[in-house]
């Protein structure tokens, strides 16, 4: 009896999520219009051969050819674990405008000016207008190559000719091959275009660092397959109404993928910001309605400051604004204070603002949060504590929870010179017993409850000023 035709099926040309019906919308990466149909795989019998070279114990392979080397931008070097490995390929995704090109631009001129060849392949601009920006971001190097193309062919003829330790692409979606289907910048183009490129730098020990387009989610453009295959994973993220900008590792097979870069853009370019919480700490002095926090980037500690502004207001549903602010959190700040401290807040508006364009969403801040609204309810700063800083996650029940990184928030702090810290209470750090701790450099107020914030704060039986 013949065997039965086997059944065609269905895959997600992004994640590759299979299915033996076709559906609009993947059930893997929730992608729509990504699922097609394809023939069923004929099985074949593989035939064993032998290996060009023995496999050996991994302690002697020989680590030579790994060892890093500095970008010379420093804020990256950062983040990818202590510089690039040779055959490493980079994948840099952003919004447009955010800086990618002029960020590769000035690690591709520092590479070079360290005596090493760069090919920078442009497929966006001419190469006159790559040189007229590297002139105004004094990004000119003897040693740095540009050529301007589309077609994958043609830059593998340039890396065969130029013979660079590192290629920088700009960017992989307008990179083309006649060998894949589609145009330019779809799917299997962009899959076809990196695994060429990642072959390459394998095969040569080539650095690549390939930008990346996002979609209106802020993922990064094109099949999911992209992220596997490069080793690195970084987002360059910003507000577009601020210079401040951080590069985020999501990926990263050579070193840790939590750590964050800061730079800010300014008009000679992009420079680094080895040191950003001055950034968004507005006052030097406590002021009414201000309450500072120190957040984590990844494993960096940053300051960062909370303003509120309470007002009075006839209407019934009184106003609920946050800028920079989780407003979810914000509402169930209020809900406590009301509850637990006996603030009357239904009849007040309410706005509340990070500064300098940082976005606080850790719970962490929820302390720093309370602490403002209640200093402008009572327009006044806090009393008896010179600068401090508030830390720890709010729950409904009034309790402070304790957060991650306690110490080093602390110790941040205390490095830039604030005076005391009010953290949730732990085994270690029993309520009520505020102590000088000379090692951090501050004194450390540890707390249970809300309350008991706002009493070593000075803020409970004080009265609105008039």
């Amino acid at each position: 009896m013949a065997k039965a035709a086997a059944k065609p099926g269905f895959r997600c040309s992004e994640c590759g999520w299979a299915t033996v019906r076709w559906v609009g919308r993947c059930g893997e990466c929730q992608a729509w219009g990504s699922v097609q149909e394809v023939g069923a795989p004929k099985l074949r019998e593989v035939r064993a051969q032998a290996p060009t070279s023995g496999a050996v114990p991994i302690a002697r392979v020989p680590s030579e050819g790994s060892a890093r080397a500095l970008t010379g931008v420093g804020e990256l070097d950062r983040v990818l674990g202590g510089g690039l490995v040779p055959g490493a390929v980079v994948l840099l995704a952003g919004e447009p405008g955010v800086g990618k090109s002029t960020l590769v631009l000035e690690v591709a001129a520092r590479w070079a000016r360290a005596g090493r060849r760069t090919l920078y392949v442009s497929g966006e601009e001419s190469a006159a207008q790559v040189r007229l920006r590297a002139g105004r971001t004094d990004a000119l190097a003897d040693e740095l190559y540009l050529a301007a193309e589309t077609d994958l062919g043609t830059v593998l003829g340039h890396i065969e000719q130029t013979d660079p330790s590192l290629l920088v692409v700009d960017s992989v979606q307008t990179i083309g091959t006649p060998d894949a289907d589609g145009s330019p910048g779809g799917v299997t183009q962009v899959r076809e275009v990196t695994g060429a490129l990642v072959r390459i730098a394998k095969s040569r020990g080539m650095a690549v660092l390939i930008i990346g387009h996002v979609t209106k989610d802020g993922s990064i453009a094109g099949p999911r397959l992209l992220e596997h295959l490069v080793d690195v994973v970084l987002a360059f993220e910003g507000d577009r109404h601020s210079g401040f900008r951080m590069v985020r590792a999501s990926k990263n097979r050579f070193g840790p993928a939590d750590e964050v870069g800061c730079f800010e853009l300014v008009d000679a370019g992009i420079a680094e910001v080895p040191d950003p919480s001055g950034l968004f700490v507005s006052q030097s002095v406590a002021v009414p309605g201000t309450a500072i926090t120190v957040t984590m980037e990844g494993r960096r500690p940053l300051l960062a400051e909370v303003q509120a502004l309470v007002t009075p207001t006839p209407q019934q549903n009184p106003s609920r604004v946050s800028a920079g602010l989780d407003r979810q959190r914000l509402a169930m700040v209020l809900a406590v204070l009301q509850k637990r401290c006996r603030m009357p807040l239904h009849n007040q508006d309410c706005h509340a603002s990070s500064v300098g364009g940082a976005r606080v969403t850790e719970p962490s801040a929820d302390l720093a949060l309370a602490v403002s609204i209640a200093s402008s309810y009572v327009d006044a700063a806090p009393v008896g504590v010179g600068r401090v800083v508030a830390l720890g996650e709010i729950g409904l029940a009034g309790e402070l929870r304790r957060v991650p990184g306690l110490e080093r928030r602390i110790a941040e702090a205390g490095r830039l010179g604030f005076d005391t810290a009010i953290v949730p209470a732990s085994l270690d750090l029993p309520p009520g017993r505020g102590h000088r701790d000379e090692r951090l450099g501050i004194t450390i107020k540890p707390v249970a409850t809300v309350m008991e914030a706002m009493e070593e704060l000075g803020f409970p039986g004080r009265r609105r000023a008039s």
